[in-house]
């Protein structure tokens, strides 16, 4: 084992030993943070808390061109784990615990490269991203900063990750008028009988754009996640809930999409709105995602990292590229390992990538 890898590890070990679940939202600045402080010898280190759980570390050394993130925060464990979460356990060709995958594995590589090479390097490391709240990454985009291009580290399996789909969830309702079943019914009088109609809408429209693709995505992502309304069979239904989701590609109009779904049937929804909202990557004009994309590419190629597929799951990294940065998603390990029980990292794939970054910073690419 190289000591590049072995740097790794112990840094990895002591992160992982750091309860950062999310929720609770309880990461304060000390913990984790005093570690890190302690070794980044030579770094201009900010500490910044935005409030419930969201922190951010962001440390400068020289005048670095680009800028790698990292979350901090891991979901909570599941009752599944065959050994304690946050005690580290190395095997011959794994790393196995809490965040070791998603996306402690990175963190570590990315310390022991600061300790490695003397070159320009900035990370920023944050604590929300499992929280589905931005205050990290909004808070620190209020404050625009000149890098050529941030670097997302995100369970890629080593190769840069150029687009993905963006995510909206969304919670809506009908209005009916109770009254007693055996009676006539006219459309707008069941807010389920509504809601039933719209799902069926729904589904035939996203099946219409099976044929849309992107980055080898193909076609838009939607799910009906909850329904509730009614009272008993035989009462006609006053109100009717439903909370949805989709996941467009990046060349989809999402604002298009939500209204779309909302004008879908007679009545409309008398309640609308998002509840959780990520744009694609990339983000903004979709008339100029291919275009942001072939930019990502091409920085990726400079600096030697393979490009792999666009992925189905949404990163933070559409805010950095919404803000305007070029910016493609990179890091060890594998989606399917993150947020599973004994969740693992490939030491393969964890060498690999702080060699890889070795070779970024020390260059001076």
């Amino acid at each position: 084992m190289d000591k590049l890898l072995e740097d790794t590890l112990t840094h990895l070990r002591a992160l992982v030993g750091f309860d950062t679940r999310n929720p609770p939202r309880e990461i304060g600045t000390d913990g984790i943070f005093d570690y890190l402080r302690a070794n980044l010898p030579g770094f201009d280190v900010q500490v910044t808390d935005f409030g419930a759980g969201a922190v951010n570390l962001y440390a400068v050394r020289g005048k670095p061109k680009y800028l790698f993130n990292v979350h901090m925060d891991t979901v909570p464990d599941s009752p599944h784990w065959t050994a304690d979460p946050h005690q580290l356990r190395v095997t011959e060709d794994r790393a196995i615990g809490l965040g070791a995958c998603d996306i402690k594995g990175a963190a570590a590589a990315l310390v022991a490269v600061a300790n490695a090479t003397q070159g320009d390097m900035a990370l920023l490391l944050s604590t929300d991203e499992e929280a589905n709240d931005a205050r990290c990454i909004d808070g620190f985009l209020a404050t625009p900063r000149d890098y050529e291009a941030i670097i997302v580290a995100e369970p890629t399996k080593g190769e840069a990750v150029l687009a993905h789909r963006g995510i909206h969830s969304v919670q809506m309702r009908f209005q009916g008028r109770a009254g007693h079943a055996s009676g006539e019914q006219k459309p707008s009088d069941s807010a389920v009988h509504q809601g039933i109609r719209w799902g069926a809408a729904a589904l035939d429209h996203v099946q219409k754009l099976s044929h849309e693709r992107f980055g080898g995505l193909t076609g838009l992502r939607f799910n009906i996640g909850k329904v509730e309304g009614g009272i008993k069979a035989n009462v006609i239904a006053p109100t009717a809930d439903i909370r949805f989701g989709f996941r467009p590609l990046p060349s989809m109009d999402a604002d298009k999409l939500l209204e779309t779904f909302r004008t879908l049937v007679e009545p409309a929804p008398v309640e609308y709105g998002e509840t959780f909202r990520g744009d694609s990557l990339p983000a903004g004009d979709t008339a100029t995602a291919e275009s942001r994309r072939l930019a990502a590419r091409d920085l990726a190629d400079e600096l030697g990292i393979p490009v792999g597929n666009a992925v189905d799951f949404w990163t933070e990294a559409a805010l950095f590229s919404k803000a305007g940065y070029t910016t493609f998603v990179y890091g060890p390990g594998d989606i399917a390992q993150a947020h599973s029980a004994d969740e693992w990292v490939l030491l393969d794939q964890l060498a690999h990538y702080a060699k890889t970054i070795h070779r970024i910073v020390d260059s001076g690419l």
